[in-house]
């Protein structure tokens, strides 16, 4: 699809149900293909072109036309029903719609975030190994047991990832995870995607797996007691010819299948498109860039595939420079997230919760504080889900011995109390763990995610 002229209404395919295909014709926003750049850092005058393109927006010479992308030379207000019409449809005919919004609404709320203890049983023993813990099955239930049995914690949080081991598992006393978050007033999630593969053809990027039986999957989850899940694509940066436009359309095609089958079955989607934090001098304005272009493409395939807004949440990164440019303020970090989220993200989404990937576990409290001076009126609760940023300290003090039991559950919880104020714009110091610096890309066991 070319560019569009002001001369000219192109015709744009209809979908009955297509709400983007509808709401194109009242705001000409269509998505067009993405341009592959001739390289990973466009300059100024090509960033401009590049962003045209990508997000659908008119140049300058277009300035104060009024442009309306046809479908089938639909009215406004023929337009509009079709909107309502297509959100109407969805409600009337998923018999959790209700529940999803609810449950996203719950777990959005002021003052509170997401635990994300999703790591997979390799991921999970590396981080055992590295405080001497051997990698077995009790041990790592032992170890969830120490996070989801915290006292107090949640007053500080509201939604819990797990593994689909943890799913099933109990404390020690026998009581099934699932019932002690819920005791705590806290909603058990659970991680769905199977993990990465590289896509043939391209620099290492990937794609999620993880599609095949997800239907049935979510329903045995859900009647597990899980009410969320979660699904990370990963969307590497900072290398020659990265992202390039098969890796994007690739992993927004499965994050909007991923969202619409969990829909289907009661579970409350997070959308994580992780623009991944890796080695590299680029600037905090190419991750701008570049999540900019990847969350556009990601919603408007959650809407071409008819995902309830309403009923999801997104897991996004901050922006940060890479790994080898010079850390940026949290300000800095606040004003060109907050940005790209203004520029991309629907304001019918309730909740963006925010990895800590790349950043100390003060970093990640500090920024989203910012993140609130930046966005003082913000249509989403911007909030946290963090895994390494709530749970590195608290392992180290742990070190799988019962008496540190105690200190541990209480450094988890004061980290925990302390994002909550985050979010709040109310942190005033001193963190419970101090400085850190940006977590190292040798140290980030598991991707820069979490």
């Amino acid at each position: 699809m070319a560019i569009l002229s002001h001369k000219r209404k192109p015709q744009v395919p209809c979908h009955r149900r297509s709400v983007v295909a509808a709401m194109a014709t009242i705001f000409a926003s269509t998505f067009l293909p993405l341009p592959r750049p001739q390289t990973a850092q466009p300059q100024a005058s090509q960033r401009s072109q590049l962003a045209g393109a990508l997000l659908g927006r008119q140049t300058s010479q277009l300035a104060g036309q009024h442009l309306v992308v046809s479908c089938r030379q639909a009215k406004p207000v023929t337009a509009l029903m079709a909107v309502s019409a297509a959100i109407n449809s969805f409600v009337s005919t998923n018999p959790y719609a209700e529940e999803l919004k609810a449950t996203a609404k719950y777990i959005s709320r002021r003052g509170h975030g997401i635990l994300a203890s999703d790591e997979s049983n390799a991921t999970t023993g590396k981080r055992l190994d590295s405080v001497g813990i051997d990698n077995t099955e009790d041990n790592r239930r032992a170890w969830r047991e120490l996070l989801y049995t915290a006292p107090g914690l949640g007053q500080y949080i509201s939604g819990a990832i797990m593994f689909e081991e943890t799913l099933y598992q109990s404390s020690e006393g026998g009581k099934p995870f699932v019932d002690v978050l819920k005791e705590a007033g806290i909603v058990p999630g659970i991680k769905v995607d199977t993990g990465l593969q590289v896509i043939p053809g391209t620099d290492g990027e990937t794609t999620t797996q993880g599609l095949d039986n997800l239907g049935a999957r979510c329903q045995a989850y859900y009647k597990q007691g899980a009410r969320f899940a979660k699904w990370r694509a990963v969307i590497k940066i900072g290398s020659e010819g990265c992202p390039s436009t098969v890796a994007i359309h690739e992993n927004a095609h499965g994050l909007a299948r991923y969202a619409q089958i969990c829909q289907e079955n009661g579970l409350v989607p997070i959308v994580e498109p992780e623009v991944t934090l890796g080695p590299g001098d680029y600037s905090i304005e190419e991750t701008a860039f570049w999540s900019e272009c990847v969350y556009s493409h990601v919603f408007r395939l959650l809407n071409e595939y008819n995902v309830m807004l309403e009923g999801i949440l997104l897991k996004p990164n901050m922006c940060l420079p890479g790994l080898d440019a010079p850390p940026a303020s949290p300000e800095e970090v606040a004003r060109y997230t907050v940005q790209t989220m203004q520029r991309s993200i629907p304001p019918a989404v309730p909740g963006i919760h925010f990895l800590s990937g790349g950043m100390s576990e003060e970093e990640s409290t500090l920024n989203l504080q910012a993140l609130q001076a930046a966005c003082p009126n913000s249509p989403w609760a911007l909030t946290f889900s963090y895994g390494r940023a709530l749970q590195s300290s608290t392992l180290k003090t742990w070190a799988g011995e019962k008496a540190n039991w105690k200190a541990a559950q209480d450094i988890l919880v004061k980290l925990a109390k302390a994002n909550a104020e985050a979010q709040l714009g109310q942190f005033k110091g001193p963190h419970p763990v101090p400085g850190g610096g940006r977590i190292l890309q040798a140290l980030r066991t598991g991707g820069a995610g979490k």
